[in-house]
């Protein structure tokens, strides 16, 4: 039927037949058509499904040209497919040479790996939009830039293997083969490369559990310091001693971490010794005004936990205790709220005619 439409399939030239001609003519038309109508469309449906200028500006510019041809190179690959069907059937309607046959779906095959594999590479970049978009502080500290370098590391690697893969299938290398020999190659290669392997492992299970950031003070064993810097293979911490110790990321994974930029109030407890010989009801005084101070003070939490107590008496003196949590971010704001608090619980006690214990006075009477 398909050969009294086309006007019979006509005489052999150069072992293809006119219909043959004909649907290979028809077959390259169709994937330049197709690939215009994919260069017209992509660009402006991947705007709308992605909503990101970075990302538009970036990925989308340019990459419907590589989209485009790897959309005609896959219709005109099945297209020579069905044609190959239909000549090894006992009543073929096609006819051309063999090696045709092998060359064109191995041509057209290569050409969609490899514009897949150019289209998929200017999308890695979406993995920096997708962190950014659950970062609560909307500011990319070393920590996320560290687990997006990790991720796009092996979304590269994801997308250069899988293309790889047909590429090489396309060329005609025997996939079972090269299998087997990047087998015991990789076997060899993760043996010596191992401790690199673990740390890097160890980074993005680190950088995905999110246990501490950069600028976080941690105590990783008996490493403690705050963290400056976090890479695929080490974690950079600067001790109080601003001394600089390297951790494997590996150790991160099975070491405890222990991280005070974490915590949710701040504990401060301190023992007064007041002189044995002071006016127990300024003692009581100054343990009511202290306790009012800590209620109303801006900078302090869990208020029903909080207290200003006498603790114990001696031979030598009276014992004040108190415990307060700070509300505070930082370090530095704690100990500039505990400077101020002090200096206040020293007046309360002038105030009072309170005097601390000495035992190198004591000892000189």
């Amino acid at each position: 039927m398909w050969a009294d439409f086309l006007g019979g399939a006509g005489p052999e030239f150069y072992g293809f037949n006119r219909i043959t001609v004909i649907l290979i003519l028809a077959t390259l038309i169709g994937g330049i058509i197709l690939r215009l109508l994919t260069m017209a469309y992509s660009s402006s449906l991947l705007r709308r499904l992605l909503k990101s200028e970075k990302l538009n500006s970036e990925a989308v510019k340019d990459s419907d040209k590589a989209l485009g041809l790897a959309v005609g190179s896959v219709f005109a690959y099945f297209v020579i497919q069905w044609m190959n069907n239909d000549i090894a059937s006992e009543e073929p309607l096609f006819m051309m040479p063999e090696y045709v046959g092998i060359i064109l779906p191995s041509v057209f095959q290569f050409l969609a790996a490899s514009c897949l594999v150019l289209w998929a590479f200017r999308f890695v970049g979406i993995v920096e939009i997708l962190v950014m978009k659950f970062d609560d502080d909307g500011n990319m500290d070393g920590s996320e830039k560290t687990l997006i370098s990790a991720l796009e590391s092996i979304l590269k690697f994801i997308i250069i293997f899988t293309g790889g893969v047909f590429i090489a299938d396309a060329v005609g290398l025997d996939l079972t083969s090269l299998i087997a020999g990047l087998g015991i190659s990789g076997l060899a290669l993760a043996l010596a490369a191992k401790d690199t392997i673990s740390n890097f492992f160890g980074a993005v299970t680190v950088l995905l559990d999110k246990p501490f950031k950069v600028g976080d003070w941690v105590m990783i064993g008996a490493v403690e310091g705050t963290v400056e810097e976090i890479n695929l293979r080490t974690t950079v911490i600067r001790t109080g001693g601003d001394t600089i110790v390297t951790v494997p990321n590996s150790t991160l994974v099975s070491t405890p971490v222990e991280n005070f930029g974490k915590r949710r109030w701040r504990r401060w407890m301190n023992l007064m010794h007041f002189d044995i010989n002071s006016e127990p009801s300024a003692v009581q005084k100054f343990c009511d005004e202290v306790t009012q101070l800590i209620l109303d003070h801006s900078q302090t939490t869990k208020e029903d936990s909080s207290y200003c107590m006498i603790e114990t008496i001696s031979a030598q003196s009276i014992d004040v205790s108190i415990l307060v949590y700070w509300d505070t971010t930082s370090t530095i704001e704690e100990r500039k709220a505990r400077e101020n608090f002090i200096l206040e619980l020293m007046q309360i006690a002038k105030k009072m005619n309170l005097e601390f214990y000495d035992s190198r006075i004591r000892s000189q009477r």
